[in-house]
């Protein structure tokens, strides 16, 4: 079983620069999308999935999340609170699809902002977070993907000294993506790549992606009981049409 996730920043923009093409090149079983910025009036369906489902901000143009399927969910819930409508999550942050033998969280974690003005925000988020994670755990393992806005060690960043108390690079936002990590998830790319220079997020400005001055925000995080099943997990830098670039995992069926 394959899955995407990618952060294409805005989908209608990325459908004209070639997001259909990619995703029946990649021939993905399950594809999770972030900052979708579409409201429900524009959603529409996607050639090769039959099932699919959007988590759209109330505030137009901003946020939201997808996921596009072949298998029918079990069930979909939206927001921190498991709810089946998307009333309670008036961002589009999360959308979860329970599968036969995983729940999967399609996520994308606020930032917390220039001047870190948000980071409180952040920081109650990603508590709130954490305790969805362990409570939906319980019932099954957990597959949680997408923009989580940090980069969690030093190796996840081209200039980790310059950006230490940056939004994405603080103590703290590195401090609770630990929490995922002794807890026992596990960071899926990094069972396979120790190598430094792999990120996922280039700014726009300065040819950044170019020189590949970057940072590893997106991420595919599993519980430990799914590792037996883990295949491969990678990153794919050569896409182009949004600031980030698509990630994905392999997992044996």
């Amino acid at each position: 079983m394959k899955i995407i996730s990618w952060n294409v920043n805005g989908i209608r923009a990325a459908m004209q620069k070639g997001l259909g093409d990619f995703l029946k090149k990649e021939d993905a079983d399950i594809v999770c999308i972030q900052e979708t910025k579409i409201d429900h009036a524009k959603t529409f369906p996607i050639d090769g999935y039959p099932f699919v489902f959007w988590n759209c901000a109330h505030k137009k143009g901003y946020s939201g999340t997808a996921i596009f399927s072949r298998s029918k969910p079990f069930q979909v819930y939206y927001g921190l609170g498991l709810k089946h409508t998307d009333e309670e999550d008036d961002e589009g942050r999360i959308l979860v699809g329970e599968f036969e033998k995983f729940f999967l969280l399609n996520v994308y974690t606020p930032n917390a902002q220039r001047g870190l003005m948000r980071l409180q925000h952040r920081m109650n988020w990603d508590k709130k977070f954490f305790t969805l994670l362990c409570d939906l755990e319980k019932k099954k393992p957990v597959v949680f993907c997408g923009d989580l806005n940090v980069a969690h060690k030093e190796i996840d960043i081209a200039h980790p000294e310059a950006n230490r108390h940056n939004p994405g690079f603080t103590d703290e936002e590195r401090s609770d993506f630990d929490t995922y990590i002794q807890h026992g998830f596990i960071d899926t790319f990094r069972e396979f790549h120790k190598e430094p220079r792999q990120y996922t997020w280039w700014s726009y400005m300065f040819h950044a992606r170019q020189k590949n001055i970057g940072w590893r925000i997106d991420y595919f995080c599993i519980s430990a009981t799914l590792k037996s099943r883990l295949k491969d997990a990678f990153i794919l830098p050569h896409i182009m049409g949004s600031d980030h670039c698509p990630i994905g995992i392999v997992l044996k069926e």
